[in-house]
């Protein structure tokens, strides 16, 4: 597990790792979680574990989704970060919360560390996705700066890309 440069005063960020395979698998476990993300839910912990060492983001872009937990008890509460995609060669951000760490500002203020450390790294532009009817989410992405730049289609669903220069 490596621990990341970019910890706030409530939250700490690291690569995800096996310590992490309880708390993410209940987190992708929760239905009203999972309701506007466009996943499937892990079918049990051995999927997330290996999932978990799968994941090679950081070694491939240098970036990834990290684990977030709160520095003062040092609870699983979701993940956030950035993901490139070589296909459209962007860089979106995104994030992830157990219910119980919803509506306490821990989405937005992971998201700004987040974006910090991609200024930091020289990235130019950051995308955010939405489903149009996740006003969560959208409200998250409108504070932090991102400007709706249009919808489209995938799955059958309708998402919102939003855009912010760095």
């Amino acid at each position: 597990m490596t621990k990341l440069p970019l910890n706030t005063s409530r939250l700490t960020f690291s690569e995800f790792s096996k310590r992490d395979a309880e708390g993410f698998f209940l987190l992708n476990s929760d239905p009203e979680v999972m309701r506007f993300t466009g996943d499937a839910a892990f079918e049990n912990l051995e999927e997330t574990l290996s999932f978990i060492r799968k994941y090679n983001d950081y070694e491939l872009h240098g970036m990834g989704r990290w684990t977030i937990r709160l520095k003062s008890t040092d609870e699983y509460i979701g993940w956030c970060g950035l993901k490139y995609h070589p296909d459209t060669q962007e860089v979106d951000i995104g994030f992830r919360l157990m219910r119980n760490a919803w509506n306490k500002g821990f989405a937005t203020e992971a998201a700004i560390a987040c974006l910090k450390w991609a200024k930091k790294k020289e990235v130019k532009k950051v995308v955010a996705r939405c489903m149009i009817y996740n006003s969560a989410s959208k409200r998250v992405i409108e504070k932090l700066g991102f400007a709706f730049t249009h919808s489209f289609k995938e799955d059958e669903v309708e998402w919102h890309q939003h855009e912010l220069e760095l």
